[in-house]
């Protein structure tokens, strides 16, 4: 699973708060054992670690497994994407993510031997 938020005061986006809380009452535990990477950013410089922080506190209840590095934390991300256009226009950050995937690509590879 890829998790890609921004950061709303400090934390997780409570609407996406609410959609792991309700997940976390299944009977058969979706995400134990299932590796999850989660990328970030904001307009701000600080570009969502604090999101990503609580949100690796979460998967901790649910048992998931977090990919934490390289961890992807894009700051002033309003001039790096074209929202209109869902793409990255910025050539290091696509690179950065790309590179990103691969890592997490072989994680769960490895996971899975």
């Amino acid at each position: 699973m890829i998790v890609v938020s921004p950061e709303y005061n400090y934390s997780i986006p409570g609407t996406l708060k609410n959609a792991f809380d309700w997940l976390s009452r299944l009977p058969d535990a979706p995400f134990a054992g299932k590796p999850v990477s989660i990328l970030g950013g904001s307009p701000g410089p600080v570009a969502g670690a604090r999101m990503q922080y609580h949100l690796r506190q979460v998967l901790v209840f649910l048992d998931a497994i977090a990919f934490t590095k390289p961890e992807v934390m894009i700051g002033s991300i309003n001039t790096k994407v074209d929202v209109t256009a869902n793409t990255i226009t910025d050539e290091s950050t696509r690179q950065f993510v790309a590179a990103h995937l691969k890592a997490f690509e072989l994680f769960v590879r490895r996971l899975r031997q």
